[in-house]
């Protein structure tokens, strides 16, 4: 609401001061023109380490990704193996315990 009661305010103080300092902007357009070089070598810099790093983050993502799975399907696992061992248990008594076929 602020905003919106201070908009003709921020219009008319935006539209003097853009006004008063356009011959400023004027006199450093050569320099932005010069400068232009070097944010094109910028740009090309982080190309280049984007195009270098992106596959190691991608790897590393994917290996997270496989190892919080494995985590997950591990703490779900893990309650049930008390009734594991009970069952090995169960079944090597069974097994031993058979009548012998003559």
């Amino acid at each position: 609401m602020f905003h919106l009661l201070t908009l003709p305010f921020r219009l008319v103080f935006g539209l003097l001061f853009a006004l008063l300092f356009l011959p400023f902007g004027l006199l450093l357009l050569p320099f932005a023109v010069l400068a232009l070089p070097f944010l094109l070598l910028r740009l090309v810099f982080k190309l280049v380490v984007l195009t270098l790093v992106a596959p190691i983050v991608i790897l590393a993502s994917l290996f997270a990704v496989i190892v919080a799975i494995g985590a997950v399907i591990f703490a779900v696992l893990v309650p049930f193996i008390p009734f594991a061992l009970i069952a090995l248990i169960v079944w090597a008594i069974v097994r031993s315990s058979r009548p012998a076929y003559v």
